[in-house]
């Protein structure tokens, strides 16, 4: 059984950095959205098999469903296509090397940090015994509500700049 959770991992992963590559890649800004979407899902897949299906619920509705609408709404607003690939080929040189920073910063962390030593209030008894729904909704809406009213406030700044940028070519 242990054999085939393991393949199960490997081939999500792959899924999930092959999408990842094509989010990268892609030439025409639908086709990336696209492949982000997959790679949302293979994220909520780990989810799933990190028994938080809560979170994989949330990562598909608020990022693969939601989030990725507003995207390929402002997208279609804004009707730059072949533009945008002109414009920016020169910045996959950037964001490669920011990605090989970043994993280097990843592999540092992995090697001398203590990344599983978490140490808090809340531990997997707890979590069995009130809920992950519960304890999320609780640390959302008492610890974490200022964060969490900023970010609906980004959103509509977003939303209303996405129109009033639209708005102007017309």
């Amino acid at each position: 059984m242990e054999i085939l959770q393991l393949l199960f991992f490997y081939l999500v992963a792959f899924v999930t950095i092959v999408s990842g590559l094509c989010v990268v890649l892609c030439k025409n800004p639908i086709n990336s959205a696209i492949s982000l979407v997959m790679t949302f899902f293979c994220l909520a897949i780990f989810y799933v098999t990190l028994h938080a299906p809560f979170m994989a619920a949330i990562q598909i509705m608020v990022y693969a469903g939601a989030i990725m609408v507003l995207i390929i709404f402002v997208m279609m607003l804004l009707n730059q296509g072949a533009e945008v690939v002109a414009r920016c080929r020169h910045a996959v040189v950037g964001a490669v090397v920011a990605a090989g920073i970043m994993m280097l910063q990843v592999l540092v962390t992995l090697k001398h940090g203590d990344v599983s030593g978490v140490v808090g209030p809340v531990n997997s008894a707890m979590i069995e015994e009130v809920g992950h729904t519960e304890l999320i909704g609780q640390a959302l809406f008492t610890d974490f509500l200022f964060p969490f009213e900023i970010a609906s406030i980004l959103l509509l700044v977003a939303i209303v700049g996405a129109v009033v940028l639209a708005k102007r070519e017309v």
